[in-house]
């Protein structure tokens, strides 16, 4: 089930901590670009929860760069549930979020190293392609940039 981030659940907490975590060993500070909890309540912020029961089992976020383009952030699934779907169904979610509010093109940086391969992969699969550096960002090797036009979907016509 996903459902919007409870930000007092402890759960989530840990959930976001563990991701940090696993993060630190793959780039230097100065190219880790992962919000944490704090920076996530912010009010250009809108973040969700997957669940299996009481268990956190994924997260994405989207974050307002500027007028109709949103940063994807914070996409994680639990290690010992990844390959089972989750991280797509988050972004689908995240994506028809964007898409029912008229965001025009959602952007993501991830890394370049391997261990960030199958998130590039899922990504490409979604149809988001590279791109420069935007928004905060600035170039560099420990990063990939990422981005996805968002189209409208057309209501169906009766013939």
């Amino acid at each position: 089930m996903i459902s919007a981030a409870d930000f007092d659940d402890h759960a989530l907490a840990r959930f976001l901590r563990e991701h940090l975590e696993d993060l630190a060993p793959t780039a230097p500070a100065e190219s880790r670009h992962a919000l944490d909890l704090d920076a996530l309540r912010g009010s250009d912020v809108r973040m969700w929860v997957a669940r299996d029961g009481s268990q956190v089992i994924g997260t994405v976020a989207l974050v307002a760069i500027d007028a109709g383009h949103e940063e994807l952030k914070s996409m994680r699934t639990a290690p010992e549930r990844r390959g089972e779907g989750i991280a797509s169904r988050l972004l689908a979610h995240a994506l028809d979020d964007a898409r029912a509010r008229g965001v025009a093109r959602v952007s993501l940086e991830t890394g370049s190293m391997d261990f960030f391969a199958p998130a590039r992969a899922l990504y490409a699969r979604a149809g988001f392609v590279p791109c420069p550096a935007f928004g905060p960002y600035a170039d560099d090797p420990h990063s990939v940039y990422m981005t996805k036009a968002i189209e409208r979907r057309r209501a169906m016509q009766d013939d």
